[in-house]
């Protein structure tokens, strides 16, 4: 028999592909769920107990949220990363950290292929399958979904042919929870005009009162939620998302172009990736230079997409990476904020490293740095070329 490896997360498409591979093509599958903070320790269970019966050879949970934050989650943060300026790129990062997991599992007992529940129309097929060549060159790569060109409709009624039990209206949606947030996509997300219904988000909206919230960042790391104090970020991450997500903080549409050329939309629930970026960006507005800034901007832009591509193994992302991580040294204080039902104020910040200091001066009331004598020289010279150009060029 094949041994083969199968990425799964015990949501439709890869209940399908076990299933299907196992009782099928009656190929040796052993199932592994790659946790990037998705799962409690209650749904872990259920997912092995449902992968035996399907007829998994075996089942394999491994723990990812510390390797999934150090390679790509801790980056996202200090290049404020929003994919058009809205998708914290929630699925894009934590699908990387996942196929990286399955090819070292792969590899670990010697597996004859590897398998994912991906369909034809997406990112994830290009993700999956560009860390699995690289990593596993030569293994066989099979995907069901893709290769059969399955509806979810479809792959409802094979599941109900062979009597399997779930929650068939809950799969109508395709919800892909980690700690760096949740993606929905539905029926409304294939067009263009529909928004999704607040029944298709996990977490509901339960908090009506105003909540005045304080991050604390430690070189760009979110180390500290209100009085709580972490060692490891990914704790403060979780810590956060259970204050700010019952306030429906988060919540939106990303459409963008995918990887494989057509226009993709999706909804997504991330209360604490949009509060942290919003205000580590803030943070960093103070305590950063202009040039600081700009170049931060323009590396980090690229790094976002190369990443939303499947690309980090690319080592011109270390090279970023580095660049990144140096620009954080200064980058600690408090950040304030208030949260709203479904939306936050960024109220300020307060940092040793502030270059806001009324030591040098007061934006548009005074100045102690220099005269206006300095300022008139200053302006001269500033501006010069361009009087010059205007000079020479006068009929224009």
């Amino acid at each position: 028999m094949k041994k083969v490896v199968l990425a799964y997360s015990g949501g439709l498409d890869t209940t399908y592909c076990l299933l299907y591979l196992s009782k099928i093509k009656h190929m040796e599958v052993h199932a592994v769920t790659v946790d990037t903070g998705g799962f409690s320790k209650e749904e872990i269970k259920d997912i092995e107990k449902r992968a035996m019966e399907l007829g998994a050879a075996s089942y394999e949970c491994v723990d990812a949220v510390d390797q999934y934050y150090e390679s790509c989650i801790r980056y996202l943060v200090f290049g404020n990363i929003l994919k058009n300026n809205t998708y914290p790129l929630s699925v894009s990062a934590e699908r990387i950290s996942q196929a990286m997991s399955i090819a070292a599992y792969a590899k670990k007992i010697s597996a004859d292929a590897v398998a994912h529940g991906s369909t034809g129309a997406g990112n994830d097929q290009v993700r999956f399958d560009m860390i699995f060549q690289i990593l596993l060159p030569g293994a066989e790569i099979i995907t069901p979904i893709r290769d059969l060109q399955l509806s979810r409709e479809a792959e409802i009624e094979f599941l109900k042919s062979h009597g399997v039990e779930m929650n068939f209206e809950k799969a109508k949606y395709s919800i892909n929870k980690g700690i760096w947030g949740t993606s929905v996509g539905g029926k409304e997300t294939l067009t263009s005009g529909q928004p999704l219904p607040d029944a298709a988000f996990p977490t509901p909206v339960s908090k009506e009162q105003p909540e005045d919230l304080t991050l604390h960042f430690e070189k760009g790391e979110l180390k500290g939620v209100n009085e709580e104090k972490f060692e490891k970020p990914a704790e403060a991450i979780r810590r956060l998302s259970a204050i700010a997500a019952p306030f429906g903080i988060g919540r939106d549409i990303h459409v963008g172009d995918t990887i494989i050329g057509i226009k993709g939309r999706v909804g997504f629930e991330a209360a604490a990736p949009v509060l942290i970026i919003k205000a580590h960006h803030t943070l960093e507005k103070h305590v950063l230079t202009k040039w600081q800034l700009y170049w931060k901007d323009q590396l980090a832009m690229w790094y976002g997409n190369w990443l939303h591509e499947g690309q980090l193994l690319d080592p011109t992302m270390r090279n970023i990476e580095k660049f990144l991580e140096d620009t954080q040294q200064n980058v600690t204080g408090k950040v304030f904020l208030t949260l709203h039902p479904h939306r936050f104020t960024v109220n300020g910040i307060e940092s040793a490293h502030d270059l806001m200091s009324a030591r040098f001066g007061s934006y548009g009331e005074m100045n102690k740095g220099w005269t206006a004598e300095d300022v008139k020289g200053f302006t001269k010279i500033f501006g010069n070329q361009t009087a010059i150009y205007y000079n020479v060029n006068e009929e224009n």
